[in-house]
């Protein structure tokens, strides 16, 4: 099983590079590397190979990673970590079905939400206890390892030497010697997850990498094209083998266990009957699937795990581990998980947690995590026809409130530090330069995550800024001045206040891969029609935060002043049979108003999915002939109805 789950992982995900060295490039990052693998008798590109899967080389100024990893190594020290961070939990209080004909007690949820989180104190695995190791091995102090780059890189040089003596293996300088020991470097318990762990390792090393660090360092790791690892070393670790499950719907080059999410009817104090936590499907026959869903957890590992178990909380189909990409698979995908606050979106979509917290930019995810989740998205998109692209790969934080009244409450995962430029290159999607700036109509965010860093407030208490990082985002002014207020969302703010930098604010922001019809460009910005008015971002020609793009665009049939947008796409009230309740179709409080335009996605008949009871013989999709356009309206994507407008191809 380590063998073929090992051999599935050959296919490339980061482009190879020459086999030079940059001479003109820093090399006292490079040079920590080569002092490292030469003090501890690793090859090198082992290494640089296992540093780069953990961190992308990344020192990320010594703070830890989502599970408590630090430094490029990701050296693991969760318990410090835990000690040293605060509350995590972001804003939101959305009914995570959003089904108004069965809505969910939020409150209920959040206290079930804290009494698993109560229970995982002092549980830290021995994964995720590696840094103490590496402190004993080299001598070297927590503290130091934690903070220090090149004493980092030292501590994880020393851990592989271990693994491989404690293999009985020499210190070859052959690369294809260490596949054990990479194995092993995973932490993981079972021979699959430590294969897959290792596969990915030497998929790097056998392209190659190169990049400027976080610390402004050029690495380079040169490619080994011909490397072919010892894949049957995976074996000698004596980790447990387990044979797959039949119910696991994952792509063999990731490693998955089928952990279910409980479906089952339960009797409240007050006699009333209720059940959890998703609903019976059979998708994709009476349901298309349209949507991938990327949230962050908001919880470590064992208590999101501990949650999608637990009947009286909700559901997603798949979490993703952080410190090396495991995948625990809850639900069927042609059942419906409760996760992403809209009934229609969540009747339609799959749903993936990511071991993460919005609200601390420094917990930063790991490589391993990203791979392993585009491989799984690329795995789903090839399953149900999904295109990859911004309108059908959504953020939680993207999806729409169903009716006014649950827009402020919506989520706001995972959040302008999710990665997405990285995430659409691993996907084999990568957002690009469409035309010219010359007579476009259309646009792609796409800032250089790295470099670009808006300061955000209120990820805690303190009312300082949150610490600097690279984001997707980009802010949006209501004149072409960085001194300009911030656009308003009427939805947020009914009162008419304007958006704050507040981290969790999605009032007035555009992300990454998302596109938007262009409204006017003045010198170094850039204009887009968002939620109903003209909205201003920085956009310089040397430091470009977006580019032309090509696509459709929607605007208000001609003769209309303005027509509604909604959250959801429900059948006309005629299309229900007399046993299902009408669902009404209600406007948000925004209007879309004639000479705006907005780019256009998805275009989908109304279906309502009525789901309210345990037993789903009851269960009926109700289809209707009123159809819609679903558009990148704001932050959140929203829909109008096609007899409402006019198409066209924009530029």
């Amino acid at each position: 099983m380590a063998g073929v789950a090992a051999a599935a992982l050959l296919a490339p995900l980061v482009t190879a590079v020459p086999a030079s060295t940059d001479e003109t490039a820093s090399r006292s990052l490079q040079g920590a590397y080569e002092r490292a693998a030469e003090r501890y008798e690793v090859p090198r590109s082992v290494l640089l190979g296992v540093s780069y899967l953990q961190s992308r080389w990344d020192g990320h100024a010594g703070a830890a990673s989502v599970s408590g990893g630090y430094g490029p190594m990701h050296l693991t020290d969760l318990r410090t970590a835990l000690a040293e961070s605060g509350e995590h939990h972001h804003g939101g209080a959305e009914d995570p079905r959003g089904d108004t004909a069965r809505p969910l007690d939020v409150a209920a949820l959040s206290q079930t939400a804290r009494a698993h989180e109560s229970r995982e104190a002092g549980r830290v695995p021995e994964r995720l206890r590696t840094l103490p190791e590496a402190a004993e091995l080299t001598g070297i102090a927590a503290e130091r390892l934690r903070e220090d780059p090149a004493a980092n890189i030292a501590g994880g040089a020393a851990l592989l030497a271990q693994a491989q003596r404690e293999l009985g293996l020499p210190a070859s300088e052959d690369p294809a010697d260490w596949f054990g020991a990479v194995a092993a470097y995973s932490g993981a318990d079972d021979e699959t997850t430590a294969a897959v762990y290792a596969g990915d390792v030497f998929d790097v090393i056998r392209n190659g990498a190169a990049r400027t660090t976080d610390s402004g360092q050029r690495v380079t790791l040169n490619a080994h094209e011909k490397v072919e690892p010892e894949v049957r070393q995976v074996r000698k670790l004596g980790l447990k083998k387990g044979e797959r499950n039949p119910n696991l719907e994952c792509p063999r080059s990731i490693s998955c266990t089928w952990m279910p999410a409980p479906y089952e009817e339960w009797t409240n104090p007050d006699g009333s009957t209720d059940y959890g936590n998703h609903d019976k499907g059979d998708r994709p026959r009476t349901q298309d699937v349209d949507y991938i869903i990327v949230h962050d957890t908001e919880a470590t590992w064992d208590t999101t795990l501990d949650l999608v178990q637990d009947p009286t909380y909700v559901s997603w189909h798949y979490s993703l581990r952080s410190s090396d990409g495991h995948v625990a698979q809850h639900l069927n995908l042609k059942d419906v998980g409760w996760h992403a606050g809209n009934w229609f979106v969540n009747a339609k979509s799959v749903g993936l947690e990511h071991e993460g917290f919005l609200v601390d930019p420094d917990a930063w995810y790991t490589e391993a995590m990203y791979r392993t989740s585009s491989r799984l998205v690329r795995h789903l998109a090839r399953t149900y026809d999904i295109p990859l692209d911004r309108q059908h790969v959504l953020g939680h934080d993207n999806v729409p409130g169903t009716v006014p009244a649950t827009i402020p409450g919506m989520h706001t995962d995972p959040g302008p530090y999710w990665d997405w430029a990285h995430y659409f290159r691993l996907l084999g999607a990568p957002f690009h330069r469409e035309g010219s700036w010359r007579g476009a109509d259309m646009v792609t965010i796409l800032p250089d995550y790295d470099a670009h860093r808006p300061v955000y407030t209120r990820c805690d208490d303190s009312g300082d800024p949150c610490a600097p990082h690279g984001s997707a985002a980009v802010r949006l002014h209501t004149a072409p001045d960085p001194d300009a207020p911030l656009v308003k969302d009427i939805g947020l703010r009914p009162d008419g206040d304007p958006s704050t930098t507040g981290v969790n604010d999605t009032g007035a922001r555009a992300t990454t891969g998302q596109q938007y019809a262009l409204a006017g460009r003045d010198g170094d910005w850039t204009a887009i029609w968002y939620l109903g008015q003209k909205a201003w971002f920085h956009n310089p020609a040397e430091e470009r935060t977006a580019v032309p793009a090509r696509g459709w665009v929607v605007t208000p049939e001609d003769g209309e002043d303005s027509i509604p947008v909604y959250g959801r796409a429900y059948p006309e009230a005629g299309a229900y049979p007399e046993d299902v309740p009408v669902q009404a179709v209600v406007p948000h409080p925004y209007e879309l108003k004639a000479g705006q335009e907005y780019v256009a996605g998805l275009r989908t008949k109304g279906e309502y999915y009525y789901a309210v009871e345990f037993d789903p013989s009851g269960h009926q999709v109700v289809r209707g002939e009123e159809t819609y356009y679903q558009i990148q309206f704001g932050h959140r994507v929203a829909f109008v109805k096609a007899s409402d407008v006019d198409v066209r191809r924009a530029r």
